[in-house]
């Protein structure tokens, strides 16, 4: 019979040998990411042109007048907000598509062999690709951000946007890998993966903030689990002192274990109908 103390230690090498397979999946993917030179110049001018076009619209919004304030932003503010939403939303990697030609190309099953979960691989793989994406917009937006309005003055405002980032991440995965799931039925989750991206673009808080929209869609929005996305760290890096820190890491925090939980449903719903139908 096991000890109490025996079975601790297992539990402690088992959560070893997960955590070093994570991270192994994680430096792979930086790397890989390395190698795609022309995709990161490609998509830095994407964001230089986005962010040009937007810091054009709202100077005009603003006439120009950088201490004019709009519901509580500065100009400056809501540009640095757009370089934080834009940095984050071009940092998610197309989960829908990779696990959806897993399941087309039948790639799935040497996935599901593999002696790290699927759900954790696609995760450990998604955060490195993620963070690793993000701090390269981050600074591609930020030259653009301190040419047009100057540079950043928000102090603990950045400890917020970084700290928030992770569970912000965390958040577009499970709600990335909810739509993703869905091919195990539907095989074709484009469609869907387009009206999750809106969603976040819209109600998520990316194209304009929360305190900007009508009273009656941001009372909506405060229920949803987009705000959690890209909203919250955004805000809190350009205004922490108006960010309720604790209740925004409660909130993803909330999110988080939801909608996981909601994707391992879906993930053992889904492998089953993969193996009573020879797949």
């Amino acid at each position: 019979m096991r000890t109490p103390r025996r079975l601790f230690g297992y539990r402690n090498a088992s959560l070893a040998a997960g955590g070093s397979k994570a991270g192994a999946v994680a430096r792979i993917t930086i790397r890989q990411q390395m190698a795609y030179k022309t995709d990161f110049i490609m998509r830095a001018s994407f964001l230089l042109m986005i962010l040009y076009v937007f810091v054009q619209l709202w100077s005009a919004a603003y006439d120009g007048d950088h201490a004019r304030i709009i519901n509580g932003y500065t100009l400056k503010q809501i540009i640095w907000y757009l370089v934080f939403t834009e940095a984050i939303t071009m940092g998610v990697p197309a989960l829908c598509g990779i696990i959806e030609n897993e399941v087309k190309s039948g790639d799935i099953a040497v996935r599901l062999i593999r002696p790290l979960s699927y759900v954790g691989y696609h995760y450990a793989a998604y955060l490195a690709e993620a963070v690793f994406r993000f701090f390269v917009h981050l600074a591609v937006g930020s030259a653009i951000a301190w040419l047009c309005v100057g540079p950043p003055t928000f102090g603990m405002g950045w400890a917020g946007l970084f700290s928030l980032t992770f569970g912000a991440i965390t958040v577009a995965f499970v709600l990335n890998m909810i739509v993703a799931l869905c091919a195990f039925w539907v095989e074709e989750t484009r469609g869907m993966e387009f009206v999750l991206h809106k969603l976040q673009f819209t109600v998520g808080g990316m194209l304009l903030p929360l305190d900007l929209m009508p009273e009656p869609l941001r009372r909506i929005c405060v229920w949803l689990p987009f705000q959690a996305m890209l909203y919250f760290p955004a805000r809190t890096a350009v205004n922490i002192d108006a960010a309720p820190i604790a209740e925004q890491f409660a909130i993803q925090a909330v999110w988080i274990l939801l909608l996981g939980a909601l994707v391992m449903w879906m993930y053992k719903r889904g492998v089953s109908r993969l193996h009573v139908n020879g797949g």
